[in-house]
């Protein structure tokens, strides 16, 4: 079983930074396609970027486009998120997420989640 733990969240005044980490264990990290989520109060879980398992590839949700940057060390067996010019809207908890079947478009095929990790911006 894969396991993903995030770390870095916190509290952030509005045009802060802050660098998510998701250290994953149990399996070939190297060959996972690895991703973000945020799930803001009374919303739906949204995606917010992907990396590819060479780390050659990303997306973003038009939302970051430019102020997130994705991430990732295969030698660390972890993943970023470092988050830039943040705004009061995203605040939320952050997911990790792990696509080991790669097929299809990363949203629809997670196959592992981690706790999340609270990311609040004040204004």
């Amino acid at each position: 079983q894969v396991q993903l733990v995030e770390s870095g969240g916190g509290l952030v005044q509005a045009g802060g930074s802050l660098r998510l980490s998701c250290a994953a264990s149990g399996g070939t990290f190297s060959s996972y396609r690895m991703g973000w989520f945020r799930q803001a109060p009374g919303k739906e879980r949204e995606f917010v970027a992907v990396i590819s398992w060479s780390g050659g590839s990303t997306r973003y949700a038009d939302s970051v486009k430019g102020r997130f940057t994705i991430s990732r060390d295969n030698a660390k067996n972890t993943v970023y998120l470092q988050m830039n010019s943040l705004k009061p809207e995203d605040t939320a908890v952050y997911y990790c997420a792990a696509d080991v079947t790669i097929w299809g478009t990363f949203e629809r095929g997670i196959d592992y989640w981690g706790q999340g990790t609270q990311v609040t911006v004040s204004s």
